[in-house]
């Protein structure tokens, strides 16, 4: 691995990561009656404090893999260390109490309100009823969920999105240093699986914990790992690298073929809207008159203005021609229907973009708060620096590449 890529995936990390190392020493797991392992002599050191992301195929064995850490398939052979603890020889039930564990469709228990499933493995470990009252509402605040809105709902009154950040949240409850993602967003609408990520990304920035994570897109390997195993047949690894260098040297034809003939475009996934300078535009606030936003525009090199909310949060957006027959911005401001974190990659800015028909993006921040916009001639410019240097680390400077 270069510098520069290891300094790709240490972007996201926090400095003070509460994450282990996790270690499999020649791992293999074969189910009885089987002629042949599912899982044959794996051996992968997984860092603290990163996210590495298993991919590869239907019935590679990524599942199986993964699910050996916390003993929720019994390796055949080999050794599993968590931190300095060898996972073998802790209780299987002690083992997956201290970590977490995220699937798909959340997993959460119908008959029990949302509290009661976030609180659930924290009462299994004796803490006081206070202690799991206040970390329900830490974790409810931390997934951007109201606590005194969702808490003693059920999760049939949830939608799907919201569903998944409850399953994260009873994941992280204990405050395990390790959580394990089998395919957590597969489930859920493109919008709210992008949306989900950043929520993801948001978190790992703040807790560095050591995250395993299943999937079998390539593009999500891409955007959220900080490190990719790709994983042929009984989980054989044919490339554990960062996204960067994969995608710029894949290891094999097999890797190749995840990675596709879009390794340009994928390479939008490598960097953050954070590590970019933002464009601004003009903006102006629900129920302004139009007449200061008019002169405004008339000084401003771009003809359109984002509209906030009290609370700075875009909602809508502003033709500059539409404005002479308003009185205020409400009456002819457009609904944005398509707004990108700060999380996200630029490859999830240009998919907004193409759902739009427009050559730029809205940003938002912490609270939603209008951050700026991200363009279309940004997102080119970049292409062509990564084409020519693939392990660049995240911060495009437009400066170094002629347009």
């Amino acid at each position: 691995m270069t510098e520069q890529s290891a300094a790709v995936s240490k972007s996201l990390r926090t400095e003070n990561p509460t994450g282990v190392q996790i270690t499999l020493d020649h791992v293999s797991k074969t189910y009885p009656g089987a002629k042949s392992p599912a899982v044959d002599d794996v051996s992968l050191q997984i860092p603290a404090g990163d996210v590495v992301v298993f991919v590869g195929p239907s019935g590679c064995g990524k599942t199986t893999t993964m699910r050996m850490i916390n003993r929720l398939s019994e390796p055949t052979s080999g050794k599993i260390t968590i931190g300095d603890k060898d996972a073998l020889s802790i209780k299987p039930t002690e083992l997956r109490r201290s970590i977490g564990y995220s699937i798909q469709q959340a997993g959460l228990f119908p008959h029990m309100t949302i509290r009661q499933n976030i609180g659930l493995v924290p009462g299994l470990l004796k803490w006081d009823k206070k202690r799991i009252a206040d970390r329900v509402d830490e974790l409810l605040d931390l997934v951007g969920l109201d606590p005194a809105q969702y808490a003693g709902r059920y999760p049939r009154q949830l939608s799907g999105g919201q569903q998944q950040r409850v399953g994260v949240a009873r994941a992280l409850a204990a405050d395990p240093p390790v959580l394990l993602m089998d395919e957590p967003f597969g489930a859920v609408d493109p919008i709210t699986r992008s949306s989900l990520q950043d929520e993801l990304l948001r978190l790992q920035s703040e807790l560095g914990k050591t995250i395993v994570f299943v999937t079998h897109d390539f593009s999500e390997a891409v955007k959220l790992g900080d490190r990719i195993a790709v994983l042929g047949q009984q989980s054989k690894i044919l490339q554990y690298d960062t996204p960067a260098a994969i995608l710029a040297n894949p290891a094999d034809d097999t890797v190749a073929g995840f990675v596709g003939t879009g390794a340009s475009l994928r390479q939008l996934g490598l960097v953050r809207v954070k590590d970019i300078d933002l464009e601004s535009r003009p903006t102006a606030h629900l129920g302004d008159s139009v007449d200061a936003l008019r002169a405004e525009l008339a000084a401003a090199e771009h003809d359109w203005a984002v509209i906030l909310d009290h609370r700075e949060r875009p909602v809508s957006w502003v033709r500059e021609g539409r404005l002479r027959q308003a009185n205020i911005v409400d009456d002819v401001a457009e609904p944005l229907n398509e707004l990108i974190s700060i999380q996200a990659t630029l490859q999830d800015a240009l998919e907004a973009m193409l759902a739009e028909d427009h050559a730029s993006a809205v940003v938002a921040g912490a609270g939603n708060r209008y951050q700026g916009v991200v363009t279309l001639e940004t997102l080119i410019t970049t292409i062509t620096h990564l084409r020519h240097t693939p392990n660049a680390p995240a911060g495009v400077d437009s400066t170094d590449v002629e347009p």
